[in-house]
């Protein structure tokens, strides 16, 4: 017997192991792990109308009809084998001399296991699907009815594969391991299996690739499941263990400082839920340890002046509070918005300063000599409590005197490292951290479930905020093409403003969308949008008479911020932009945004997009133009958003397309997670209960002294990597 971490050279030979590499599959326990994608019956056919082109797919499916011929080009001989599922058809194409041995084993009737990758071709008026020199497998029938039956109803495991090795090769390799793998001692304690009626690992093991039935296999994969969840839950109990040893100073609220006075000046109510989330904050920021907590908020909500108010809670308190913000727009509008709704609270140490007060400091990359000697000095002083900037804060020669809270506008245009670099500027403990955004990213969902988060919603729009009205538009029908840029006329005459957004700049450089390489939806279409094309053939077409704005991200600074002010003063009707508006632009008389090549952006995008309208006493409207086909997913992922305002929602149909990523690592597109059967949205209570048995765990053995298997499992699972990560989030 050989263990799972032995070589699976040992286990199934050379030539098999240097194909299972392929997979990444290195070890006894990697093959185990290896997981059936489902299972298959020799009774029943695999539906072919739904294959993918340039799927690696293996199907069960009946021969059809055998057609050979010869060919005058090289090699000579082609054979077409059809094969149904009694409904759609597949082609499966031979070339060559070594086609005879299908021909001869595969004659109509035969029915057997087809592995390739689907592409498709034009065949008189249709579309066909094939396979060309596929893998197969015939399967036989049996003798007897009992028998027949029997052998009808067997589950066949289907396994994902890759080129030169098929399923079923897989499921050879699979059965040698099972056979001669010793699974050693069980990582999940007995008293948790017992409490939730789990299969022991070997069983389970047995039960995913060998079931007598799908009721087996689907026992085999809660307990499978429950592996994956109890892992990673104990990891992340460990993790809040460790965080709870943290230190950061208290910044408790005062009675009578700068957030009383600030609030004593404010126009007007805050909602209900400011109020509460405030609350929640104020409570947080009070604490010996630090505060790590998302603000989520739908497009409009008000997060800012949350986050305002922490900042003044923190300022009053004696520290200074940092606003990291995506660019270099939106940093110079929080500043100019920040100080405005401050008013004399922000002239601290001039003339005409109210008694309460601080300086607010802005650090950005494009800065002149002497402004930003000036920011630098304020900061690192003191003398601005308040500190706002792009990624030119994370620099190194930016300093802060007391630097006690983090506030991070749309978390998900910075990764971990940037984060940690700007929390690592506090000098007495770590800072509190506030992370504010409209659309979670899908791994920041997950954290959510997995209970590693501590999070605020806002769901009440303040009083003055009005609806979005969101509309597919599919740009193949020109009567809704031209309606959309009616609509526009119809908002400037009316003394409004709007917004036109396309997914790049122009010019083949300077892309701004988060477009996805090689996705076969957009392979093989023309270019996406570019506002330097755009522009010029509004200006000369349907908009001919409005003035025009153009805005993107290779203007210099000091032009864009030229264009926003012109756009913010009513000076320009129509903003041509790319998504540099995407967050933070205030300007409550732009009511319509026309996002051009919608299906190319991202779900967090278009939501923050259209964010941008409706921000003043008049209705929004954001209209999704797209030559995507009605049947699409790009066409379901701009319906789904047309339908709902609601972040956390979209953040999850995000998460169920792209799936949360890596929780303990730096994934954050689903593609290298340490899951491999657990998924957020299918298995929440598995989840939440695997939380409360590790939660339990660790607290009665931190160390794991009593659980050697459980916590020789944390140790492969959390390499160096992983652990360096853990510890900057």
């Amino acid at each position: 017997m050989t263990t799972l971490d032995a070589p699976l050279v040992k286990v199934v030979g050379p030539k098999a192991a240097k194909k299972l590499a392929a997979l990444d599959l290195h070890t006894a326990g990697d093959l185990l792990r290896h997981y059936p994608r489902r299972y298959a019956q020799r009774g029943e056919l695999t539906d072919l109308v739904g294959l993918v082109e340039g799927e690696y797919v293996t199907v069960m499916a009946e021969v059809e009809k055998v057609q050979g011929r010869k060919i005058t080009r090289r090699p000579g001989y082609l054979l077409e084998v059809v094969v149904t599922d009694g409904r759609g058809r597949l082609t499966l194409t031979f070339f060559g001399t070594g086609a005879r041995v299908p021909e001869r084993e595969l004659p109509p009737g035969t029915r057997g296991l087809f592995a390739g990758k689907v592409s498709f071709y034009r065949s008189g008026n249709g579309i066909k699907r094939q396979l060309v020199h596929p893998e197969y497998k015939a399967v036989d029938s049996r003798e007897g009815a009992d028998a027949a039956r029997e052998f009808a109803e067997e589950l066949i495991p289907v396994y994902p594969a890759t080129k030169g090795l098929t399923s079923w090769q897989i499921g050879d390799c699979v059965r040698m391991a099972l056979d001669t793998v010793d699974v050693g001692p069980d990582s999940l304690p007995e008293t948790v299996r017992r409490r939730h009626r789990l299969l022991g690992l070997a069983e389970a093991y047995q039960g995913i690739h060998r079931p007598a039935d799908m009721a087996e296999a689907g026992r085999a994969r809660k307990r499978l499941k429950w592996d994956e969840a109890f892992v990673l839950q104990t990891a992340l109990a460990r993790r809040r263990r460790d965080a709870a040893a943290l230190r950061a100073t208290p910044r408790p609220p005062s009675k009578d400082g700068l957030l009383a006075e600030f609030d004593g000046r404010l126009p007007f109510e805050l909602t209900a839920g400011q109020r509460d989330v405030g609350e929640e904050i104020a409570a947080d920021l009070a604490r010996e340890h630090p505060m790590h907590r998302l603000l989520q908020g739908d497009v409009g909500a008000g997060k800012t002046i949350v986050g305002l108010r922490a900042m003044l809670q923190v300022v009053d308190a004696g520290g200074q509070a940092a606003l990291l913000a995506p660019t270099e727009v939106l940093a110079q509008q929080h500043h100019r918005s920040i100080v405005t709704m401050l008013g004399p609270l922000a002239e601290a140490g001039r003339l005409g300063a109210a008694e309460h007060g601080t300086r607010v400091a802005l650090l950005t990359g494009s800065q002149g000599a002497k402004a930003r000697r000036a920011g630098l000095l304020d900061a690192a002083s003191g003398t601005a409590g308040i500190v706002v900037g792009t990624h030119a804060l994370l620099q190194e020669h930016v300093q802060f005197a007391d630097l006690g809270l983090v506030v991070i506008d749309e978390q998900h245009r910075f990764g971990v490292e940037q984060r940690d670099a700007l929390r690592e500027k506090a000098t007495g403990g770590r800072p509190h951290v506030l992370v504010m955004t409209a659309t979670p990213i899908p791994r920041t969902v997950a954290m959510t479930v997995y209970g590693d988060l501590d999070t605020s919603s806002l769901t009440q729009l303040p009083a003055g905020r009005s609806p979005i009205a969101t509309h597919v538009v599919p740009s193949a029908n020109r009567a809704y093409w031209n309606r959309a840029w009616e609509r526009i006329r119809e908002e400037v005459a009316q003394g409004r403003q709007a917004y036109v957004v396309c997914p790049r700049i122009g010019e083949a450089e300077g892309e701004e969308s988060d477009l996805t390489a090689g996705d076969p939806e957009t392979e093989g279409r023309r270019p996406p949008l570019a506002v330097l094309d755009v522009a010029p053939k509004l200006s000369e077409g349907p908009l001919h008479d409005l003035r025009i704005g153009v805005l993107h991200g290779r203007l210099h600074p000091d032009d864009k911020d030229a264009v926003m002010r012109r756009f913010a003063a009513g000076e320009v009707d129509v903003l041509v932009a790319t998504t540099v508006i995407e967050v933070g632009v205030d300007v409550p008389n732009a009511t319509v945004m026309v996002i051009l090549d919608a299906d190319r952006f991202g779900v967090s995008q278009l939501h923050q997009l259209r964010g941008r309208v409706g921000r003043g006493r008049y209705a929004g409207l954001c209209l999704l133009v797209t030559d995507a086909d009605e049947d699409s997913k790009a066409r379901e992922r701009l319906d789904a958003v047309a339908s709902t305002l609601d972040g956390f929602e979209l953040s999850r149909l995000d998460l169920e397309q792209r799936r949360e990523g890596d929780v303990l690592g730096e994934t954050q597109s689903g593609r290298r997670s340490s899951l491999r059967l657990l998924t957020l949205l299918r298995d929440e209570e598995i989840i939440k209960a695997a939380r409360a048995e590790a939660g339990a765990l660790v607290e009665q053995d931190p160390e794991l002294t009593e659980h050697p298997a459980l916590a020789a499992e944390l140790a492969a699972l959390i390499d160096e990597e992983r652990a360096e990560y853990l510890e900057k989030t």
